[in-house]
């Protein structure tokens, strides 16, 4: 697969990361997979609150606006050439499928321009890897996953080896939030400030 491939190049390297999955478009650039060079994030929850939650179709056209600046922000902040990457990453889901779509386009075309290596990254792994940046955490130990839609428990054996030892069907605890939050008509995004309320209960 790609990433073998990668890895057979070069170990030490630099890669240009994009995340599109939601209602955030982010491009980050890792050195050597544990090191942030760069992290931006550009955040649409001002342009969903009025909606109460993410649509979908606005969320997509929002990716389309700020990918480029994102990017181009991201080698500014890490001081690096698109010369100096040596593989170019996206999120492939899950997802919203037109937000996705915009982050795999941008990182694929970058790949071609500058004959890189494309890696696609599952979403729900890249929670529990993303243990690993700016740490010395090694395996194994098991990681408690809360994004989206899932809640999940995993055994994490290896950096490639993980078993799911148990997930929800349904919800998530941090989209329950935003759905309480909702019916108490708490603004959007609403799991935030559930959560900063609950701290002041009684």
């Amino acid at each position: 697969n790609k990433l073998q491939e990668v890895f057979q190049i070069k170990v030490k390297m630099i890669i240009l990361a994009i995340e599109s999955s939601c209602d955030e478009t982010a491009a980050a650039i890792v050195k050597d997979g544990r090191q942030i060079l760069s992290n931006v994030v550009s955040s649409q929850i001002k342009i969903h609150e009025k909606f109460g939650g993410v649509v979908p179709e606005v969320a997509a056209r929002e990716h389309v606006n700020s990918i480029n600046l994102v990017i181009k922000e991201a080698y500014e902040q890490a001081n690096i050439t698109p010369d100096e990457i040596d593989a170019f990453a996206s999120t492939v889901g899950p997802g919203l499928v037109g937000c996705l779509l915009v982050g795999m386009n941008a990182a694929k075309t970058l790949s071609i321009v500058h004959k890189k290596p494309y890696i696609g990254g599952n979403h729900l792994n890249a929670h529990v890897c993303a243990n690993f940046i700016n740490s010395e955490l090694k395996p194994p130990f098991v990681c408690l996953l809360v994004s989206g839609g899932h809640s999940q428990v995993i055994s994490v054996e290896d950096y490639d080896k993980q078993k799911i030892v148990a997930q929800t069907i349904d919800d998530a605890v941090g989209e329950v939030y935003d759905k309480v939050a909702r019916l108490c008509s708490i603004p959007y995004p609403g799991g935030i400030l559930l959560d900063k309320m609950a701290h002041e209960g009684n």
